[in-house]
């Protein structure tokens, strides 16, 4: 049984930092992409990033490139979110996903953690 397990989200102010982690078990993650996405209030889920294992490509979505870093620096099953210079807009429920591919792009993920809630203050 495959399980996504998020962790490090929390409270911080505009301009901090922030590390998120996530952990997939049930098998081995080599040919899955992993991504986070996210949920502010009242609004639809939306991609944030995506990394494959190999090639280590990834996709950014436009709000957040150059302030967000995902990467798998560990093992084929984690990915972790850097977020540096939060902003208010980033407040939402992240959530880990994996899909069955080696090409970040496009594509349903039908693995997802339970999600870490991400509240940004000014």
């Amino acid at each position: 049984q495959v399980q996504l397990v998020e962790s490090g989200g929390g409270l911080v102010q505009a301009g901090d930092s922030l590390r998120l982690s996530c952990t997939a078990s049930g098998r081995t993650f080599g040919n899955y992409v992993m991504a986070w996405l996210r949920q502010a209030p009242g609004k639809e889920r939306e991609f944030v990033a995506a990394v494959a294992w190999n090639p280590p490509t990834t996709a950014y979505a436009d709000s957040v490139n150059a302030r967000f870093t995902i990467s798998r620096p560990y093992d084929k099953n984690t990915v972790l979110l850097q977020m540096n210079d939060l902003k208010p807009d980033d407040t939402a429920v992240y959530y880990c996903a994996a899909r069955y591919s080696v090409v970040v792009g496009g594509g349903a993920y039908p693995y997802w953690g339970q999600g870490t809630q991400v509240t940004v203050s000014l």
